[in-house]
């Protein structure tokens, strides 16, 4: 895909060091670009999440979650994850750049693909998703358009972006998540996903690879929603002869519409697999890795064998080799042996397959229109729940009260219903309304103390979103651990832990440490030492002090109220040294009156001290500085005197 030459996202710098290239993809949820890592100077795929996702909790929290699934596994055929965070007002996450096409693009490109090749991409995609299993990660996304093809040959699996906890297998309000062409029944019906939901697409997307063709089509998304719910996924074999019965054995085994009659997870189907390789792959052809060749290769080359895939070309991909002429008795038997077991098996799958059409028809009428006709629980989700309640009892059916939390729908409406919308039940079955209490309640631990990555870390953990982070500086706390924290919400304190609902946004403050104490410097000095800490110093009023000198800093305060962030003023008040105080007329008096003057004006006194032993006797007669004149309290008068 080009890039619109309007694309704001083209040139820019995401958070100082990916540089995004060009557009590769566009997706319901996020676009991918092509971009350049300049920290390690290499190609990285970049998924920024849509802008008016990116308000959305919800959707916030599900990319989040994208990439911590993702990051989990360590897999070469699942793609690798680098990197993930915000920047502005974009969430973002890097993935590695694989050069190449999906196995969409393969399909469209070819049709139908040889067994051998659905057997090697089968192969890899199973083995990515048994890490993922094994990890406890339900990819819930599985389609061609997830598997990667790179041009070196390697297949991946990606894009996590609906995967949850094989233990978190409730979808409320979300049953329908994924390609409706790839939905097993149990998430049609019940909206309930686990490892073998993941096994059904598998299936539904080797018969893709076999047959050329999906089994399942319609006008509308809920007809095929409605045909996996109810229809059995054919034999690709009654589409494309040719296919072996142990291709065929699988997919019916991995799209059961019975989960427990599925492989219970990837790791059990990879086994199988491996198994039906070894009947069905030519033993010569076994050594060979598998490789996809770039789009547009077959062109380039109009006289040249068509080669999708390293086992062989395509026209000859499905002959096997002749037989060696010394070759053992023994084993030509058990060929012939296993080939007359297929057909015979083959001759039995046809007569079960007619039996089921009858049966079905049967069926059909019975539940269609007769006497065991079922009713199909409607969508009743943010309707009030007296509504809910008419529609399903006019449609012959019992409700009962439920109560559910959600983010999404306004308490005192609908969440659902259980059995959930879609669902087909007998008249008279019970249905509860689940109605919405609003968000549920949740407890956050205390963050005050903690570094940012901890803080943020514990309010993901307790199922609310990280806020915004206010960097103040802190004479109390040490600097890079969090001050204080509090809902966005309502202002309301959550340092030391405390209440909040799911889904709610925590803001917290983080120290910068202290403020250096500039007194006594100064006031250049003490302007440069507050620029280093991204203040601004400024000069304030200037007063007297008997302790600073002249010039020097009293006192540093910031300008206006509130907390001191990078950037705030800080108002500095300068000494102006000591304050000056008139001489006082002493001229005339006895020593004995004009000493307690004097020093009662804050003077020292230079003076003969043969005055003090009889200080009445001695008269001032000059002092200097002279009567009258300002001086700086605490310097020097001379005094003197006759006797």
């Amino acid at each position: 895909m080009t890039e619109s030459p309007t694309d704001p996202m083209i040139g820019r710098l995401i958070d100082g060091r990916y540089q995004v290239r060009s557009r590769i993809a566009r997706g319901g949820m996020a676009t991918v670009y092509l971009a350049t890592d300049l920290r390690l100077e290499r190609r990285v795929a970049i998924k920024i999440m849509h802008g008016h996702l990116a308000d959305d909790n919800a959707f916030r929290s599900r990319f989040i979650q994208e990439a911590r699934s993702a990051a989990r596994l360590a897999h070469p055929n699942v793609v690798n994850v680098f990197d993930q965070g915000q920047d502005a007002d974009i969430a973002y996450l890097v993935m590695e750049h694989l050069p190449g096409i999906t196995l969409r693009d393969l399909l469209k490109d070819y049709g139908r693909l040889t067994p051998e090749q659905t057997m090697d991409i089968l192969e890899a995609v199973l083995s990515g998703l048994a890490a993922a299993h094994k990890a406890g990660i339900v990819h819930r996304d599985v389609k061609p358009e997830n598997v990667l093809l790179a041009d070196d040959g390697r297949i991946k699996i990606g894009d996590f972006g609906l995967a949850r906890a094989v233990n978190n297998n409730t979808a409320t309000g979300q049953a329908l998540l994924g390609t409706v062409a790839y939905l097993s029944p149990e998430l049609v019906t019940r909206g309930i996903a686990d490892a073998r939901s993941d096994i059904y697409a598998l299936g539904i997307m080797t018969y893709e690879m076999l047959t050329g063709e999906q089994p399942y089509v319609g006008e509308a998304p809920m007809q095929v929603a409605y045909q996996h719910a109810n229809d059995t996924v054919p034999m690709p074999s009654l589409v494309a002869p040719g296919v072996p019965l142990e291709l065929d054995e699988l997919v019916l085994w991995a799209t059961a519409r019975d989960p427990e009659e599925r492989p219970r997870d990837a790791r059990v189907m990879l086994d199988q697999l491996l198994e039906v390789e070894k009947l069905v792959r030519p033993s010569d052809t076994a050594m060979q890795a598998t490789m996809v060749l770039p789009r547009g290769a077959a062109a380039a080359s109009a006289d040249a064998e068509t080669q999708i895939l390293g086992r062989a070309p395509l026209a000859t991909a499905t002959l096997a080799p002749p037989v060696a002429e010394d070759e053992e008795p023994d084993n030509v038997t058990k060929l012939a042996e296993t080939a007359r077991k297929r057909r015979g098996r083959g001759y039995w799958w046809f007569a079960l397959v007619i039996f089921l059409a009858a049966a079905a028809g049967g069926a059909g009428w019975y539940f269609g229109v007769g006497p065991g006709s079922e009713i199909q629980v409607p969508s009743l989700t943010s309707a009030s729940p007296e509504d809910a309640s008419a529609q399903l009892e006019a449609l012959g059916l019992v409700t009962a009260p439920g109560t559910a939390y959600s983010t999404e729908i306004e308490a005192g409406l609908v969440v659902g219903t259980d059995p959930g919308d879609g669902a087909r039940v007998p008249k008279g079955s019970t249905v509860t309304i689940n109605v919405s209490q609003g968000p549920q309640p949740i407890t956050l631990p205390a963050l005050a103390g903690l570094t940012p990555d901890a803080a943020a870390s514990a309010i993901t953990d307790a199922l609310a979103v990280p806020g915004t982070v206010d960097e103040v500086f802190s004479n109390s706390v040490e600097e890079g651990l969090v001050i204080s924290a509090s809902r966005d919400s309502d202002g309301g304190d959550v340092s030391q832990g405390g209440d909040a609902f799911e889904g709610s946004t925590i803001n917290y403050a983080v120290s910068l440490g202290d403020v250096t104490d500039v007194t006594g410097l100064s006031l250049d000095d003490a302007v440069d030492t507050l620029a280093d800490q991204g203040l601004e110093g400024q000069a304030g009023e200037e007063t007297y002090s008997e302790t600073v000198p002249e010039g020097d800093v009293i006192s540093a305060a910031p300008a206006g109220s509130g907390p001191i962030r990078e950037g705030s003023v800080i108002t500095l008040t300068v000494s102006r040294g000591p304050e000056p105080v008139e001489v006082p007329d002493v001229i005339g008096q006895a020593w004995s009156e004009a000493k307690g003057v004097l020093e009662a004006a804050g003077f020292r006194l230079d003076y003969n001290v043969t005055a003090d032993l009889l200080p009445g006797l001695f008269t001032v007669t000059k002092v200097s500085p002279d009567v009258g004149t300002s001086a700086p309290r605490g310097s020097t008068v001379k005094v003197n005197f006759s006797a």
